[in-house]
């Protein structure tokens, strides 16, 4: 498995931006599809993003589509998280996870890997 750090994470008015960051131990990370959830007071954990073992795929929720932006850096073994145009519905501490054996998920079961997460809270 892969360990993972996420960082980045902070207090931020509406409409401004954060890059969260998630980065992995091991000389693996490039054979895993990376994805990032989040979770807010008294909700169940929710998927927000995925990106494939090269890249060159994404998938992104609904609700942040257009506005967040999920890249990774194979050489560095880390993923980012661009969040542009931050809502108050934001705010939640943001999870980054790892799956291996799929191009691109977004259920959490099928991510073995789970940062400790780091929190996001975004004023009206």
């Amino acid at each position: 498995q892969v360990q993972l750090v996420e960082s980045g994470g902070g207090l931020v008015q509406a409409g401004g931006s954060l890059r969260l960051s998630c980065a992995a131990s091991g000389r693996t990370f490039s054979s895993y599809c990376m994805g990032w959830f989040r979770q807010a007071p008294g909700k169940e954990r929710e998927f927000v993003a995925t990106i494939s073992k090269s890249g060159d795929s994404t998938l992104y929720a609904a609700s942040v589509k257009g506005r967040f932006t999920i890249s990774r850096d194979n050489a560095g073994n880390v993923v980012y998280l661009q969040m542009n145009s931050l809502k108050p519905e934001d705010t939640a501490v943001y999870y980054c996870a790892a799956a291996s054996g799929v191009v691109l998920t977004i259920a959490p079961r099928m991510y073995s890997s789970w940062g400790q997460g780091t929190q996001v809270t975004v004023s009206s």
